[in-house]
């Protein structure tokens, strides 16, 4: 039995709508691409949304549009994907890393004051695996500080916090759509905003600094070719139009999980509480402090033995390769570390069985057990 750790699903009229837009000649900037930006709008309840290449695109776009420029400061969590801190490389701003709430696996606000400075411009929020961040107390920092805040949903679209959706409370959130993601487009991402002067600017930086309705040889800006076809939007439109099923039936999964987890007392699940909701990205449990990040890939290679896909997300983007010789700063990062060495990602996607679940599950009761009997390695060092 070989277990994904996702997979998207592509239905019959999913494929219908791609091939009706191969054959209408209109593979770019046509309708179906406007259809679908105001389909995401209207899901969000927002008035405007701007598809792009890629979620890292749509962060890049973020920046530029919110006017971050070389050796501004942007504050983030080091336990995300490294696509956020690229995305505020590429701008030349300065990366400040701050700790994770282990309850929410998302920027603890807290942590936020210890990391101002006079040069800090912007806050990226991230609803890492689909779990809302402290969206509320967050914003209101940044407001008080006068301070920018980019809203990273590109694993969370469609979950909630006290019955509004995020992406909602930033004054730019962004999207992806890459195949392991709630909904796909292929490749693919977009931006959500309230302000109508930054969807025209996102829309000209996406079209290499092009206005709309303008001469197309004139350029206002330096901008780029991150334009998303047709062909990707047909895909998301159609996925887009059963979004709610995807996310109870993997909302269904989860409680699965849950229920099954629960007798094992080496993992820990995350619950969503009464305020929000769950938009599942993957299934991320936390191993018991007993073990170590070697103990927790040794369980991964354990399961992928038997066939079972694993995620080890994400490894603190402070200590990739890609920041040495750069400017950033750190904060305290206890928890990030702690949790980033322990942390496994569980398949989930709308195909997964029940019977698949039983078998992760076994299997991962089996490979954390050896870890912690009293004859293994880990034990005896401890």
């Amino acid at each position: 039995m070989r277990i994904p750790l996702a997979k998207p699903e592509v239905l019959e009229e999913d494929i219908a709508a791609v091939t009706a837009v191969l054959r209408s000649g209109r593979l770019s900037q046509g309708p179906v691409m406007h259809e679908f930006e105001q389909a995401l709008a209207a899901y969000l309840d927002m008035p405007h949304a701007v598809v792009v290449n890629s979620g890292t695109s749509a962060l890049q776009l973020a920046l530029r549009a919110l006017d971050i420029k070389e050796n501004d400061e942007v504050i983030l969590p080091s336990f995300s994907f490294m696509g956020v801190t690229n995305a505020i490389l590429s701008e030349k701003a300065i990366p400040v890393f701050v700790d994770i709430d282990p309850a929410t696996l998302n920027l603890n606000p807290s942590c936020l004051e210890a990391a101002l400075s006079r040069n800090t411009r912007a806050v990226v929020m991230v609803h890492s695996f689909g779990i809302p961040a402290p969206a509320t107390e967050i914003v209101a920092f940044a407001r008080q500080h006068s301070l920018a805040v980019i809203e990273d949903a590109c694993e969370a679209l469609g979950a909630e916090i006290d019955g509004r959706k995020v992406g909602m409370f930033g004054d730019i959130a962004t999207l992806a759509f890459y195949p392991n993601k709630v909904i796909s487009t292929g490749e693919g991402g977009a931006l959500i905003t309230q302000s109508a002067l930054l969807a025209a600017r996102l829309r000209s930086l996406r079209n290499q600094g092009r206005c709309l309705g303008e001469d197309w040889l004139q350029h206002h800006e330096p901008g780029f070719s991150y334009r998303l076809s047709d062909v990707h939007c047909a895909l998301g439109l159609q996925q887009l139009s059963r979004i709610e099923r995807t996310i109870r039936r993997r909302d269904t999964l989860a409680c699965s999980y849950a229920s099954q987890l629960n007798v094992n007392q080496h993992v820990s699940c995350f619950e969503p509480g009464t305020l929000r909701r769950i938009s599942w990205f993957t299934y991320p449990v936390l191993l018991s402090s007993r073990f170590s990040r070697q103990d927790r890939d040794e369980v991964w290679d354990a399961l992928k033995q038997k066939g079972i896909e694993t995620g080890r997300y994400f490894a603190p983007s402070h200590l990739q390769p890609a920041l040495r010789n750069r400017d950033f700063r750190c904060e305290d990062l206890t928890h990030t570390i702690s949790i980033s060495e322990r942390l496994l990602c569980l398949p989930i996607f709308n195909g997964l069985t029940e019977e698949q679940i039983r078998f992760v599950c076994s299997s991962l009761e089996e490979a954390v057990r050896s870890k912690s009997a009293p004859g293994s390695i880990h034990a005896r060092a401890s």
